[in-house]
């Protein structure tokens, strides 16, 4: 039995960051499908280790911890060794900060959201989400003109961040065909060592 356990979804962009991470540093890890459909992640037993009953949570020993971001900060602090995934410079550090705000924020309100709408039927604005996401696009595709990764020269925690819901925004009625720098980059986080993808879905899920 592992130390560590991922309270997860397999569709969610948030558990896989967790997910991909995990496999990448080498952590074995015990994963245990939550059932969002049948409202499990709002039942007492759940709300014990996220108040805010989402996924993921991660344990690992006697430590709990919820939120996507948290816990990769806390994988990278904890289990990377020479910190590259989050480097101790302190701009760097805030440099990877900022694109973890941009996966919480406009990856969440652009791409993330679209797929809500398609795959889960959420009662969102699917053209406003769409819209935000193509903006969102277009300044990461700038971004990534001349880098290989969203800070400094190598993969870090900000990449794994803001990877699932980028890749899989298809789902979600986004097209990626106008931005190549963006499609590069997540062939370069997809060829990393361990790296494992996250399942995709029938659009339409729940129509």
């Amino acid at each position: 039995m592992s130390a560590i356990t991922l309270y997860r979804h397999p569709l969610s962009g948030h558990s896989h960051r967790v997910e991909a991470f995990l496999s990448i540093l080498g952590l074995q890890a015990d994963i245990v499908d939550v059932d969002l459909m049948g409202g499990a992640h709002k039942k007492p037993e759940f709300l014990q280790k996220n108040i805010f009953g989402q996924v993921p949570v991660l344990t690992d020993g006697d430590i709990t911890l919820s939120d996507s971001n948290a816990i990769l900060v806390y994988l990278a602090s904890a289990y990377d060794p020479k910190r590259t995934w989050l480097p101790q410079h302190p701009v760097a550090q805030a440099d990877v900060q900022r694109f973890l705000s941009m996966a919480a924020g406009k990856v969440a309100y652009g791409p993330a959201a679209a797929r809500l709408v398609t795959l889960f039927g959420a009662g969102l604005d699917h053209q406003h989400a769409i819209t935000s996401a193509h903006a969102m696009l277009a300044v990461l595709d700038s971004h990534l003109a001349h880098r290989q990764y969203l800070v400094g020269d190598g993969p870090t925690i900000a990449d794994i961040a803001n990877y699932a819901y980028i890749a899989h925004a298809p789902e979600g009625g986004v097209d990626l065909g106008n931005y190549a720098n963006v499609r590069n980059w997540l062939k370069r986080i997809e060829a990393l060592e361990g790296f494992v993808p996250m399942q995709k879905s029938p659009v339409g899920l729940c129509a």
